[in-house]
Formats: C-alpha cells, structure tokens, sequence
C-alpha cells in the first residue's frame, strides 16, 4: 500500500455540477486554499449533484495516493423539502464512508435551505473550510496512528 506517513496530505475533491455557477467558484478556492495548506491535489472528481458524491467518495477511498476527500457543492432552496432529503442523506452517507475507510471526508455543502443569494456569499468560506478540515484530520489522523501513550496526556493538534 502507498501509505503516506510524512509530507503532504493528499487531497481529492469532489465537487457537484447542479448550480456550477456557484460550485465552479467554490473549487477555485478550494485548489487555492489547498495550495496555500501545501496539501497535494491528487484527484478533482466532478458529479452531476450533492446526491451523487457518495459514489465518488467512495472510490477515492480506496486510492492509496488519497489521505482525505473534501465535497463542495451548493443544494439550494426549492418549493419543497427536497433539498433537505439531498443534503441529509448525501452528508450522512459521506460522514459513514469516511469513518468506515479511516480517512476523513469533509462537507463544504452550503445548505440545505440556503437561497441562491446565500450560496453566493457563503462560496470562498465553505469551500475553504472543506479543504482546512480535510487537510487539518488527516495530518492529526497520521499522527494518532504514530503516537503512543507513555504515562503523559498526549495532545494532537
């Protein structure tokens, strides 16, 4: 296996199609952000929607050069609740496969129940915030894996 215990973390993102006006911009900060962390983007994986990101999470889990996935996309407010079945069920399902492989997945999702105007001013936060947590877990994730208890607290940060 090609296990990374020193260096960069190595990032994929995912990142949804449905309101690309919105996710388009989210992924630009995302690489930025992700430049700026000196984290390695290994894989940039597009889906048609937030729904659709588990399938692809799923496979950059099992990739030996993938420490961690972040998920963009932007479920906007409709007439009904169905933004809130895609949001729930996609960011549950994501929680359950990173905890299930061992590797972070990180949700910068803006929503459910945000308005196109929400989604608009929330783009360079939840995307940054995607990256950082991606990248802040799988550093202290390595260094829980490489750590042992000698009679002290042991502090991760």
């Amino acid at each position: 296996m090609n296990e990374n215990k020193a260096g960069k973390v190595r990032l994929a993102i995912v990142v949804s199609e449905f309101n690309y006006d919105i996710t388009e911009l989210m992924l630009k900060k995302a690489l930025s952000h992700a430049k700026f962390l000196d984290a390695e983007v290994t894989y940039v994986v597009k889906v048609p929607g937030v729904y659709d990101a588990p399938y692809a999470v799923a496979e950059l889990l099992e990739k030996p050069d993938v420490d961690a996935v972040a998920v963009i996309g932007a479920v906007i407010k409709g007439e009904t609740k169905h933004d809130e079945v895609v949001a729930n069920q996609a960011a549950r399902k994501m929680l359950d496969l990173g905890v299930e492989k061992g590797k972070p997945v990180t949700l910068g999702v803006i929503g459910p129940g945000a308005t196109r105007l929400q989604a608009q001013a929330r783009v360079e936060e939840y995307a940054r915030r995607a990256v950082e947590a991606a990248v802040k877990l799988a550093r202290r994730i390595r260094a829980l894996r490489i750590t042992k208890y000698e009679g002290k607290t042991v502090f991760i940060e």
